[in-house]
């Protein structure tokens, strides 16, 4: 392993993992802008939003064979050409509709990038060293909703929201050209790889099968929803109940998201002491300590704004401790088809996290405890799949077939 070039290398894997989030938050303080614009409602505006979840969530499961078979540059590059296109295309969109549709295909190209990264890591190092670069990564992908939002206010109020599609084009093409020029290929391309729907299918279905990858990806994903739900909420919780300022919310989103970005990287420090499978653990029963503390205080009315702020922000530092570690727990047992099972992790997380946060919306809930309290359902039934999956797994993976072998 080359030291000189492992800090370049994870800053790369990091831009590749941010780029989706930070193509969710940049926008998100124009929608006013553009929905005067385009002579419609935020609201419309917004669908444009949900229709990047979806690409993003279905796109990362027409990637993984693609990222098997051809190894993990290629296709790469094919996406974020899709990305970049997309971009410009929003840029001139001249209806909702059309921004919609070109959101979409947005993340469709967007998509590889966070898909590739997961999968390089797995390629790269063994499954303990994994755990600790996931933390790094996210401690990159955690920046994003600290500066995102902010970067593209700032865009939007001096140039126009038409802008930040031109910084976003701009970020793919820069991101291009540091995986041609900085970037080798990790995976060699593997003819027999079919892209034909049936093997695929079957490919996808021996992965989910596998006992180590279900029990860590089900697990993570269905605690992973509780941040989605959060997410959704929060804007309930902090500027409808306790009707702060959208300056204020800025900050208490920035505070409470520090809290991932904090633990993650202890996380590092944990994993000289701990096992994966241990802090996995010990980070979904802190999760279900804490949502469950945070519950009954807010059935009993004893959080005030400080106090909620404050057990969110420990709720998320749990899941800096989670997401790295089942990840590398997940994605371990795979050396073939680490892009396949890549992309699988990705979609299941997503889709958990897109049926969870539609609950605010589909049961239109507006007491802090109904929103806490589906949290704490998901954080309990994770736990309960970590403890009972766990039995099933005969023959933990640890290493990579790669462990000890150069990275670039």
């Amino acid at each position: 392993m080359q030291k000189t070039k492992k800090p370049l290398l994870i800053l790369i894997l990091g831009c590749m993992t941010a780029l989706s989030p930070f193509s969710i938050d940049m926008y998100l303080p124009a929608f006013q802008t553009i929905a005067s614009d385009f002579n419609t409602t935020v609201a419309a505006i917004s669908l444009s939003l949900s229709s990047y979840f979806i690409g993003l969530s279905g796109g990362q499961l027409f990637y993984g064979p693609l990222l098997d078979r051809f190894g993990r540059k290629k296709p790469l590059y094919v996406g974020l050409a899709i990305y970049i296109l997309a971009s410009l295309l929003c840029l001139v969109a001249k209806t909702t509709e059309g921004l919609i549709a070109w959101r979409f295909v947005q993340a469709i190209g967007g998509c590889a990038a966070g898909v590739a990264s997961m999968a390089m890591v797995r390629d790269l190092f063994t499954m303990k060293e994994s755990a600790k670069v996931y933390s790094l990564l996210i401690l990159i992908l955690g920046a994003s909703p600290l500066l995102a939002p902010t970067i593209g206010g700032y865009l939007s109020t001096a140039f126009g929201w038409h802008s930040v599609f031109i910084v976003l084009a701009g970020m793919g093409v820069l991101l291009t050209l540091a995986i041609r020029f900085l970037l080798s290929e990790s995976h060699q391309p593997d003819p027999t790889v079919s892209l034909k729907f049936k093997p695929i299918f079957k490919n996808y279905l021996a992965i989910i099968k596998n006992a180590q990858f279900y029990t860590y990806v089900f697990a993570s994903s269905i605690a992973f929803s509780g941040l989605f739900v959060y997410l959704a909420g929060s804007t309930v919780i902090f500027l409808e109940h306790y009707a702060v300022n959208a300056q204020q919310y800025g900050w208490i989103f920035a505070a409470i998201a520090a809290g991932i970005i904090g633990s993650s990287q202890f996380n590092v420090l944990f994993l000289r002491r701990f096992s994966n499978e241990q802090l996995m653990l010990y980070g979904l029963c802190s999760q279900v300590l804490v949502i469950t503390v945070f519950y009954l205080g807010t059935k009993l009315g004893i959080f005030n704004l400080v106090g909620t702020v404050a057990m969110f922000f420990l709720f998320m530092c749990c899941f800096g401790v989670i997401s790295p570690n089942a990840g590398a727990l997940a994605l371990a047992p795979f050396s073939k088809n680490a892009g396949s099972a890549s992309a699988l992790m990705g979609f299941l997380q997503m889709g958990c996290g897109a049926l969870a946060s539609a609950s605010i919306g589909i049961l239109s809930l507006n007491q802090i405890s109904q929103i806490v309290g589906i949290i704490a359902c998901s954080s309990t039934i994770a736990l309960v799949i970590l403890i009972f999956g766990r039995r099933e797994i005969k023959r933990q993976i640890q290493t990579n077939t790669l462990a000890g072998e150069p990275i670039i």
